[in-house]
């Protein structure tokens, strides 16, 4: 049985789930997404990526600033929907909003939940050095991401893995999860569990103040912290241009380095960009100039004056 379904969603990481959606034959009677945002160099108002998406297979958009008012609640009952799908939506849903379809609202969530609960899951779970995460399929209610649990799948965070590759990979099996669970609820059959007590904890958005590297904290947390926030917003540090100023540099992948040295000072330049940390070192993979493309280690050593012994701020 096809369902009438309210898509919520914005980023990129939405797009695949109303695809899914869509693929499956359920029917999108609207989408709700948030208004087009000033972006590029001309700071030209550009439409969501979910926005985009909806349009071009002629699902009626909707792009209200809040969903608290009399005439938004309104015309979210109009749609007669069975049930919405929420996936990084970026608005607070009130409860008649919530109560609203038939079956509720059932939100993708990129965390195994209680665990990082909140804006930025796939970060967090990087930068805290998680070896395993997920995406879960919960129903919604008034508070945060506190919701029982319908389905969830695992999914394995490589070492060396960046929160853009997790992001790509939960955002694939995130809309095959969402797809199974709509066809369960199709066949009467989706039941949900309570979340547990125990283990919960909050994934606040990143904030601009900590993005700076800090090589005294150990060689581990320095590489998590770099690949946490890799390829957005962006692990920091100041390098030497050679003429005797500092550059800003964004580091967007590295690794844990074998060959450190426990007499070096924290953010002492080992061996190329090999950085020693407060214990251990880190080696950095690639790296990205403000307004330049990223580049390999090899290719930014061969026109930058990095000698070994330098101590990095």
């Amino acid at each position: 049985m096809s369902l009438k379904v309210v898509f919520m969603g914005t980023p990129d990481f939405s797009v695949p789930t109303l695809l899914e959606i869509i693929g499956q034959g359920h029917e999108v009677v609207a989408c709700y997404t948030q208004p087009p945002r000033p972006a590029g160099r001309g700071m030209d108002e550009r439409p969501s990526p979910v926005q985009f998406k909806a349009e071009a297979f002629h699902i009626p958009v909707y792009t209200p600033t809040t969903l608290k008012s009399p005439i938004e609640r309104e015309s979210f009952l109009s749609h007669e929907a069975d049930v919405a799908v929420v996936v990084a939506y970026g608005l607070i849903l009130p409860r008649d909003i919530l109560e609203a379809p038939e079956y509720g609202c059932l939100n993708l969530h990129a965390s195994l939940l209680p665990r990082w609960r909140g804006a930025a899951p796939i970060n967090r779970a990087i930068m805290a050095g998680d070896k395993e995460t997920g995406v879960e399929v919960m129903q919604m209610g008034e508070g945060l991401d506190t919701g029982p649990v319908a389905m969830a799948e695992k999914l394995a965070i490589g070492a060396d893995m960046t929160a853009g590759e997790l992001h790509d990979q939960l955002s694939r099996l995130g809309a095959d999860l969402m797809g199974r669970a709509l066809a369960a609820l199709s066949r009467g059959a989706l039941g949900t569990s309570p979340q547990a007590e125990e283990g919960v904890t909050y994934a606040a958005k990143i904030s601009k103040d900590e993005t700076r590297i800090d090589w005294s904290r150990p060689a581990g947390e320095v590489h998590n912290h770099i690949r946490g926030l890799s390829p957005f917003p962006g692990a920091w540090c100041n390098l030497p241009r050679g003429d005797g100023k500092e550059e800003r540099v964004k580091v967007l992948r590295s690794t844990l380095a074998e060959n450190g040295d426990a007499s070096a000072k924290p953010g002492e330049v080992l061996d190329g960009l090999t950085i020693a940390c407060g214990e251990g070192a880190v080696k950095l993979l690639q790296v990205q100039r403000a307004g330049k493309r990223p580049m390999e280690a090899d290719e930014f050593l061969r026109g930058a004056k990095l000698a070994k012994g330098t101590i990095l701020p």
